[in-house]
């Protein structure tokens, strides 16, 4: 097949399958393997299923064209304004350099997002709350210990002074994404020898627990990455599908986005064990929606 699109004729079959009650996962495989590209595939299912639930379909489903390259925009997604190539961008308070960029997976390096006195804050305020990092639990919509995470951790509440305050609205300039659609900032701390095994950020479509945990404000559809530190060896933040690792600078933060929750968006990433000294970081995920 040279050229593939989205026809009706597609997306009725797509909706049919849902329909009948063939897992999504299915679907895909039973594509792929007639011959269609897997991204083009996952656009069609994020349609038929944003279509089954009386949602608008995301920018995948909407912007899929001829060979299942992404021609337009859809729905709105949280992002930098990069359209002229810019080596800095502004964040409201202050100008963020750009270091890199990807396209699949879309990852922006940023240098310079946080000050060195902003980092050594965040760390202070955080350092007395910190506990064994939980993962969501999305066969039931709860929180669990998990070996992949050997991190300590916590969160601040959004909002949460002064401090927490200015840096959540300067992301939510920087991305063009309300403050009120992020979580609240969680800080990591990572000891010699502690990792978090690659993984992805949304929320597995197909787990029971996941309509409870969307309840909340929808899908996450971003990440934001901030490094706080400097460990001395070992500590990056790996994308294995693009065999990326960005090295943890004091400052600088990665961003990523993944537009429907699927493994086409190429965005499966993990910490890589710190090997000497300690790594903290700090989380920013965004929602489709307000995050209540």
């Amino acid at each position: 097949m040279s050229q593939q699109s989205i026809t009706p004729e597609l997306r009725q079959w797509v909706a049919e399958q849902i329909r009948v009650g063939h897992l999504p996962e299915a679907v895909i495989e039973a594509m792929v393997q007639a011959g269609w590209k897997e991204d083009l595939a996952a656009s069609a299912l994020d349609g038929a299923l944003q279509a089954r639930r009386g949602q608008a379909p995301t920018s995948a489903a909407l912007a899929a064209g001829p060979a299942g390259g992404m021609v337009g925009t859809g729905v709105r997604m949280p992002g930098l304004d990069l359209a002229q190539s810019p080596r800095r961008v502004d964040a409201g308070d202050r100008w963020v350099d750009v270091i890199a960029a990807l396209g699949l997976p879309r990852v922006v390096l940023l240098g310079g997002l946080l000050s060195a006195e902003e980092c050594d804050a965040l760390v202070e305020a955080a350092r007395p709350r910190m506990a064994r990092s939980l993962t969501v639990e999305t066969r039931t919509g709860g929180e669990e210990l998990n070996p992949d995470r050997t991190s300590h951790g916590m969160f601040f509440n959004r909002g949460e002074g002064e401090l927490v305050t200015r840096i959540e609205q300067r992301i939510a300039h920087l991305l063009r994404w309300p403050v009120e659609n992020g979580e609240g900032m969680q800080v990591l701390q990572y000891r010699p020898g502690a990792e978090y095994k690659p993984h992805y950020d949304y929320f597995d479509p197909v787990e029971p627990g996941t309509p409870t945990i969307v309840k909340r404000g929808g899908q996450r559809v971003a990440t934001l990455l901030m490094y706080l530190n400097e460990p001395t060896r070992g500590g990056g933040t790996t994308f294995p599908d693009v065999g990326l690792e960005v090295a943890p600078v004091r400052g600088n933060a990665v961003f990523f986005s993944y537009d429907r929750p699927h493994p086409a968006t190429r965005t499966l990433h993990g910490g890589a064990p710190v090997i000497e000294g300690e790594k903290w970081v700090a989380t920013k995920w965004l929602r489709e929606r307000e995050f209540v």
